[in-house]
């Protein structure tokens, strides 16, 4: 069958998706699909996977992408992220037989795609783009498509989306924030970029960004002309957003903990789903907070959520009429709604005097108590201490700067004393080298063997000889 492309892609491979689930690490695992799907989802991306990875390590193909095939979860696109062009066609190679099309990610905004150098902070590199689009596209039997952040200027973000086209790209999802609009300072996306976009390309265009329920996908698609909508957040406080309905949260939760029992995953998976679902509960009921967190089985997790709907219950039976919910929300804390993200705070910026977010959270930490990630580290080890003047200070190693050995002979970390007693055949019992002992033993045994002596007798030792005695010590 020829390669679809474009528009035909689309509408037939595609079904014209214009509901779309998106690709979330850790969160858009197959169970989460299958839920989706069932309320309204019509196209799913997998998981972000790691092209490198996923070239080298057979494991992590089978239980990212091998193991999760289902003909329910069709049609898929396998999202991969990669700054390689040869290392992102060998890994979409190996998945294109198993999904509909191949994703390259250029939208992720976080750390540590800036440390790995890849998703949005490939964005600058255009000539690289390229030539990744182009060696995929002309390799793979499946389309490409890319998931891009916007640029502040509309006409540079058009720009680049023409590039990616002209490359091969055949469906590309715009979310309209740039790569610095991330947690608190995410702010609103941008459908203007969107719609520019749209406008300019002629291959079909997802929209991502502000998406809380059906009004705000079918809105979106009206004011941008684009092909469909993805959903992320949204999705993941309600699965049955596409569906323009906000049921009770026990029951997609119970439904999602069903198909985990088919369809296992890593309960962490499990736990952080439940986490977004039950949210707004969470903060009315808190203890329970604490023993979600604090479950080690899948039972043990539909235990608490079986508590939370017992808690719900007993909250809407002393509901009384006429009463708004709590906290500003739209609907009362056991209905599944969006959850709106805080913004940071007023004044934050002005009243921090250019000193970094780390500093300003210790500062606030020793005037306030400990921060809430230190809570936590101090609920699971009681003994644990976050003063400073505590803290062990450790020696350092004459060479290299890391902490050295208590018991070091040579006053040195145990890689530095390695190389060294191995250069000098010398022993370190403080790290556990003993380079002389053994050659010693070996010389010692060597000298009670009648044929090895005649034969050490008749060839000289040289260099290479010492080295062979000293590996066969070793040895």
């Amino acid at each position: 069958m020829p390669k679809l492309q474009g528009f035909e892609f689309w509408s037939r491979t595609l079904g014209g998706a214009r509901h779309v689930v998106a690709p979330m690490v850790d969160q858009s695992e197959l169970a989460w699909r299958l839920l989706s799907r069932r309320h309204g989802a019509q196209l799913c991306y997998t998981p972000m996977l790691h092209a490198q990875v996923f070239v080298r390590d057979a494991n992590y193909r089978k239980e990212n992408l091998y193991c999760d095939v289902c003909p329910e979860d069709r049609p898929l696109i396998v999202q991969f992220c990669a700054n390689d062009p040869e290392v992102f066609v060998q890994a979409a190679l190996l998945a294109q037989d198993y999904c509909d099309a191949i994703d390259l990610n250029l939208g992720c905004p976080q750390m540590i795609a800036k440390r790995g150098h890849y998703g949005a902070f490939l964005q600058e590199e255009w000539d690289l783009l390229q030539r990744m689009i182009l060696l995929a596209h002309e390799r793979l039997s499946v389309p490409v498509t890319c998931k891009i952040r916007v640029f502040p200027e509309i006409d540079k973000t058009v720009r680049y989306a023409q590039m990616l086209e002209k490359a091969g790209c055949q469906l590309l999802t715009v979310h309209g924030r740039t790569k610095e609009q991330k947690g608190p300072m995410a702010g609103t996306a941008s459908w203007e970029h969107i719609k520019a976009v749209r406008k300019a390309v002629g291959i079909p265009v997802f929209a991502n960004g502000n998406i809380q329920c059906l009004q705000d996908v079918e809105r979106c698609i009206q004011d941008t002309g684009v092909q469909g909508v993805m959903s992320a957040e949204g999705n993941l406080h309600n699965p049955a957003l596409f569906e323009g309905r906000s049921p009770a949260v026990w029951e997609l939760a119970e439904e999602y903990l069903d198909i985990v029992r088919q369809h296992p995953c890593p309960l962490s998976y499990v736990r952080a789903h439940l986490f977004k679902l039950w949210h707004h509960t969470l903060q009315v009921h808190q203890q329970l907070r604490e023993e979600l967190a604090k479950v080690k089985t899948l039972e043990g997790v539909a235990a608490v959520s079986q508590a939370l709907k017992l808690r719900c219950q007993e909250d809407m039976s002393r509901q009384q009429e006429g009463v708004r919910p709590a906290d500003n929300l739209p609907a009362f804390h056991w209905i599944c709604q969006p959850y709106i993200r805080p913004g940071p705070r007023e004044g934050s910026k002005e009243n921090s005097g250019g000193r970094s977010k780390r500093a300003l959270e210790e500062e606030e930490g020793s005037m306030e108590g400990l921060s809430k990630n230190k809570l936590k580290k101090q609920l699971r080890n009681p003994h644990k201490t976050f003063d400073p003047s505590l803290k062990p200070k450790y020696a350092k190693c004459d060479q290299c700067g890391n902490p050295k050995g208590n018991r070091c002979v040579f006053n040195l970390c145990r890689g530095c004393c390695k190389k060294r007693a191995f250069r000098e055949t010398a022993d370190c019992p403080g790290h556990g080298l003993l380079f002389k002992t053994k050659l010693e033993k070996s010389l010692a045994w060597k000298g009670t063997q009648p044929g090895l002596q005649e034969a050490q007798q008749v060839r000289p030792v040289t260099p290479s000889g010492f080295s062979e005695v000293v590996g066969s010590a070793l040895a």
